[in-house]
């Protein structure tokens, strides 16, 4: 009723029934061959790709029944809008292998009721091949674990410009040859497995001693950087990099093609003291802080759903064609080095390449408004500086816009509704170190 669609994460691909040494409370007693996925060799043993000692049998008409008549009744009755399916690769094995033509992906896309709603796969499980970003059927959503290692690399100063450009656009290399569209990518920097996106400029490794495990649970590999010294510091100029990094994330994040997600509190400078699992804390770690939230960062944050909820460029159907619309010599999308020059195959390949310009045209947009209108929009130029001294740009010319309004940067933290600092065509912009900063050619 109030506009907000609601998915809901289901967990199919395993139960709470653990290994051949947990306990027996109801599928292992009704019929365990049936239910669950055993070894070959041994049928005391079973196949575990979830991590959790068991992993469910979906090839078996009976247990594809059963989640079938779970999933519509989310649906029918309860009236969600869509499942996150959990490990779904280990959904999608037909015996061994991965396999996105199987019965799993058949008997829901034949359902006349399942195949109407929204499917997004985390797609990935800890058996061999089960790393399937991509690989998913046509209709299906996938949470981009590339886009979230390209992006924290990319942050870090990893130069992977190339990458970056891939994932920055919507992931055309994953999802272009399936026929499906940049929605197809979930883009996100954090999830609910990991750090917190403060923890994730905070520490450079996890610390999950809380947890009872001797710090061996959670992921050893995130990508993270701590900007100088490991967890809470006092020290000014380490507080002032971390915060300005969470705002290149976000503003990243927004400004990419593809659908956004955000994690609760990741607005706000949540943090978990470095705990990168906390499935188990029902405590302060894993708790919201309602009274100390960064009343600064969410305002950032708002700033830039809005901008992302008004202004098409951001949010394409359609791929980007890199061709010239409307006959001018102008494109849909272009990337520029900061001399003004459009970069070659060469500054690509490059590993110096550490600060890179892309223009994004607010014409050349496929199909109509809901009343019927041409889709139009500003044009947008977006500068990203990974490296940690300062560079000037300079900007493209008269044909691609002008004049150009700074309505964001992300080194100040400010953003612009109004009081523009204005900039003309083939003018040079400065950009401090580690910073992005955002222009708009106003019109409409």
């Amino acid at each position: 009723e109030a506009g907000i669609e609601v998915i809901l994460d289901v967990v199919y691909n395993h139960t709470g029934e653990g290994n051949e040494m947990g306990p027996t409370l109801c599928f292992r007693g009704i019929d365990n061959a049936a239910y669950y996925r055993l070894t070959e060799k041994d049928k005391r043993f079973y196949m575990d790709y979830t991590g959790t000692g068991n992993t469910l049998n979906t090839v078996h008409p009976t247990i594809l029944r059963l989640i079938m008549d779970s999933l519509r009744y989310w649906v029918t009755e309860m009236h969600v809008d869509g499942f996150r399916f959990d490990l779904a690769s280990a959904l999608a094995r037909e015996f061994s292998d991965v396999d996105k033509w199987g019965s799993f992906f058949d008997v829901l896309h034949q359902d006349p009721v399942l195949s109407q709603v929204k499917l997004i796969a985390e797609p990935w499980d800890i058996g061999e091949n089960g790393y399937q970003v991509g690989n998913f059927p046509q209709g299906w959503l996938e949470w981009n674990g590339r886009y979230r290692d390209v992006m924290r690399d990319f942050w870090r100063g990893e130069r992977k410009v190339g990458k970056f450009a891939w994932r920055f656009t919507g992931s055309s290399d994953l999802y272009y040859d399936d026929w499906r569209r940049p929605v197809a990518s979930i883009n996100f920097i954090t999830a609910h497995d990991g750090f917190t996106l403060r923890d994730l400029v905070s520490y450079n490794h996890k610390h999950n001693e809380a947890n009872g495990e001797n710090n061996r649970d959670g992921e050893s590999h995130n990508s993270s950087w701590n900007c100088g010294v490991e967890g809470h510091t006092d020290d000014p100029g380490i507080v002032q990099l971390r915060k300005k990094q969470i705002r290149n994330f976000l503003s990243t994040l927004f400004l990419s093609q593809g659908i956004p997600m955000l994690v609760a509190g990741d607005e706000a400078g949540r943090t978990q003291n470095g705990n990168n699992n906390p499935y188990c804390q029902d405590n302060e770690i894993s708790w919201l802080d309602w009274d100390n939230m960064d009343q600064e960062l969410r305002e950032f944050t708002s700033f830039l759903i809005n901008l992302r909820l008004n202004h098409h460029v951001f949010t394409r159907l359609q791929w980007f064609k890199y061709k010239p619309i409307n006959g001018c010599g102008v494109k849909d999308i272009e990337w520029f080095l900061p001399d003004g020059n459009i970069m070659t195959v060469a500054e690509w390949d490059s590993d110096l390449t550490r600060s890179i310009g892309v223009y994004l045209s607010g014409d050349g947009f496929s199909g109509r408004t809901h009343d019927g209108k041409e889709i139009k929009d500003d044009n947008f130029y977006v500068i990203f500086n990974t490296h940690h001294d300062p560079a000037v740009f300079r900007l493209p010319g008269k044909e691609w816009g002008t004049p150009w309004r700074l309505i964001l940067d992300t080194h100040s933290g400010k953003f612009y509704n109004k009081d523009y600092k204005i900039f003309t065509a083939a003018e040079e912009v400065p950009i401090k170190g580690r910073s992005v900063v955002l222009l708009r050619n106003k019109r409409l």
